[in-house]
């Protein structure tokens, strides 16, 4: 098994869409490690509004200013995205009490199936411990505001396909 490099971090998630919490998360990330991945996934639980293409589109637009922030996308575990990244530390965002549960029971998990990789945890800033992809959608179908939620460019994008008739 290759050696992984424990000064590279991979931040994985579906981003649909990208909002400043992941954001947010993405510059301490990129200030901690030497370099990081953002691993735009697949979850098959998980119904997007924008494929995963636009996904990486959007992600590499507002991470365009950490120069050490690679974005990908991966299908399968994140853990096996980790480890063929050659990593060593897998980032993950923690909002509330009910992340922490699923969290730390994800991070039992992948650290079973793969001893190597840790998984280290950043707490969400106040104004975006509330802040999710689902509840954005939800903002947009419905004409409310989201400035105070989203990156610029992905403003447009996200208010025009939640906006559009299924």
């Amino acid at each position: 098994m290759p050696e992984l490099n424990p000064r590279v971090a991979v931040y994985t998630g579906t981003f649909d869409p990208v909002h400043l919490g992941h954001l947010d998360i993405i510059e301490r990330g990129s200030r901690l490690y030497d370099r990081l991945i953002v691993g735009v996934g697949i979850n098959p639980d998980k119904a997007t509004l924008f494929s995963i293409d636009e996904r990486v589109d959007l992600l590499e637009e507002v991470a365009r200013p950490f120069g050490n922030v690679e974005v990908r996308k991966f299908e399968g575990l994140a853990v096996q995205f980790v480890r063929g990244a050659g990593a060593g530390v897998m980032l993950r965002g923690l909002r509330t009490l009910s992340d922490m549960e699923y969290e730390f029971t994800m991070s039992l998990m992948n650290l079973n199936l793969d001893p190597g990789i840790e998984t280290v945890f950043l707490m969400a800033k106040e104004e975006y411990s509330h802040v999710s992809s689902s509840l954005l959608r939800q903002i947009a179908a419905l004409g409310g505001d989201l400035s105070k939620f989203l990156p610029d460019p992905v403003k447009g994008p996200l208010v025009e396909r939640a906006r559009r008739p299924t």
